[in-house]
C-alpha cells in the first residue's frame, strides 16, 4: 500500500510511519517547524525506508502535487497546530494550519486519489467544557458527577478556544467529505496521547513535559489546581486503532471514534507528579498559576465504539507508559539539554 503521512515527523506521525513503513510504501510529509521534528525524522530514516516531502499543508498546490505524484492508497493526516495557548495568541495561523490545511488535504485526495482511505486525528476539545456533566472532587481529583463511563461520540459539539474551533471545523469537514463525496474517511477524536519521541512543551504534551523536567531536575508550572483529570493513551495503542481502521475501512468509512485510555486509564496532574517522584527518586518542584482557557477539569473518553466496531483495546498501563518515557528521556538527555 502507498501511504502518505502528513505531520509524519511529529510525535504521532513518526510512530505511525515507523509502524507502517515495515509493511507499506510510506511517504512522510512535514514542514519540520515543530521542535523535535528534525530529530524524529533522522531517527525514522535510520531505522526505516521512507520517502520525505518538506511541504506545509497550508500550500494547497504543493499538497495536491504531492498527492498527484504519489497516488496514495491511504492518507494519515496529522499535520496540525497542537496547542490551545498558541491558538489564543495567534488564531489566524491556528485556523490556517488546522482548518484550511485539512481542507487542502481533503481536496487533494478528492481530486487526485479519491479511493484513498483518509484517517484524521481530531481532539476531545471539540466537546468543550461539558458543564452538563457536572464535576465533583473525590479522593483528591475531579470526576464527572454523571457519565462515569465517559463521553460518547453522540455528545453534542461545543468548540471552545480557537484551537477547538479549528480542529472541530476540520473534524466536520472530514466527516462530511465521506457523506458528500464518498471519501473513505475516519475521524479519531483523541484524548491525551503520550509516548516516547514526544518533545513536550509547557503548552502541549503535558505528560512528556513533566517527565522531561523531572529527569532534568527542573521545576514545572501547574495551571489550575492540578486535580484536573485526563484519560491517557500510549501512542502505540493509538497506532493499533489506525491500523484496524485501515483494515476495516469499507465498514467504518464516515465514522467518528473517540480514542483515549477510557475510564480505566486516567489520572490527574498531581498523580503524575507523584508517579514521577517515585520513578526518579526525587521530588519534582512545581508552582501553581491560573487556569488556562478551554482547560476542562475532566475529560474521559468512552471508547466502547472503537472496541466494538474495530475490535480495539488499549494495552499499556499509565504506570508502564510513564516509566517508558522516563527511561527514554534519561537515555536521550542531550536532546533536551541544548
Amino acid at each position: 500500500m502507498k501511504m502518505l503521512i502528513t505531520g509524519g515527523a511529529g510525535f504521532i506521525g513518526v510512530h505511525s510511519a515507523h509502524r507502517f513503513a515495515g509493511q507499506h510504501d510510506v511517504t512522510v510529509l512535514d514542514d519540520l517547524s515543530r521542535k523535535g521534528s528534525a530529530a524524529n525524522l533522522e531517527w525514522l530514516r535510520a531505522s526505516r525506508k521512507v520517502a520525505f516531502e518538506q511541504i506545509d499543508v497550508r500550500n494547497a498546490e504543493a499538497a495536491r502535487a504531492c498527492v498527484r505524484k504519489m497516488k496514495p492508497e491511504a492518507v494519515l493526516h496529522f499535520a496540525a497546530q497542537v496547542a490551545v495557548t498558541t491558538s489564543v495568541t495567534d488564531p489566524r495561523t491556528d485556523f490556517e494550519i488546522n482548518a484550511l490545511g485539512t481542507l487542502n488535504m481533503l481536496e487533494a485526495v478528492r481530486l487526485e486519489a479519491p479511493r484513498a482511505a483518509f484517517i484524521y486525528s481530531s481532539t476531545n476539545k471539540v466537546y468543550g467544557e461539558l458543564p452538563e456533566f457536572g464535576t465533583e472532587l473525590v479522593n483528591g481529583r475531579y470526576q464527572y458527577s454523571t457519565h462515569e463511563d465517559g463521553v460518547t461520540e453522540t455528545q453534542g459539539l461545543d468548540f471552545h478556544s480557537p484551537y477547538g474551533c479549528s480542529k472541530g471545523a476540520a473534524d466536520q469537514y472530514v466527516r462530511d467529505y465521506a457523506r458528500i463525496y464518498g471519501l473513505r474517511s475516519v475521524v479519531f477524536r483523541q484524548s491525551c496521547i503520550y509516548g516516547t519521541r514526544q518533545f513536550g512543551v509547557e503548552d502541549q504534551g503535558w505528560i512528556a513535559w513533566f517527565a522531561i523536567r523531572s529527569v532534568l531536575n527542573k521545576p514545572v508550572t501547574i495551571y489550575g489546581d492540578g486535580r484536573q483529570v485526563r484519560d491517557v493513551l500510549w501512542v502505540e495503542d493509538l497506532v493499533d486503532a489506525y491500523e484496524l481502521a485501515l483494515q476495516k475501512i469499507e465498514r467504518v468509512q464516515g465514522r467518528i471514534f473517540n480514542m483515549g485510555g477510557g475510564p480505566e486509564r486516567q489520572f490527574s496532574l498531581l498523580e503524575l507528579v507523584e508517579l514521577l517522584n517515585e520513578l526518579n527518586g526525587r521530588k519534582l518542584e512545581y508552582s501553581f498559576a491560573d487556569w488556562r482557557p478551554g482547560d476542562q477539569k475532566v475529560f474521559v473518553a468512552n471508547v466502547s465504539a472503537a472496541a466494538r466496531e474495530l475490535g480495539w483495546s488499549a494495552k499499556v498501563s499509565p504506570r508502564e507508559g510513564v516509566a517508558k518515557i522516563v527511561e527514554w528521556v534519561t537515555a536521550n538527555r542531550q536532546l533536551f539539554e541544548a
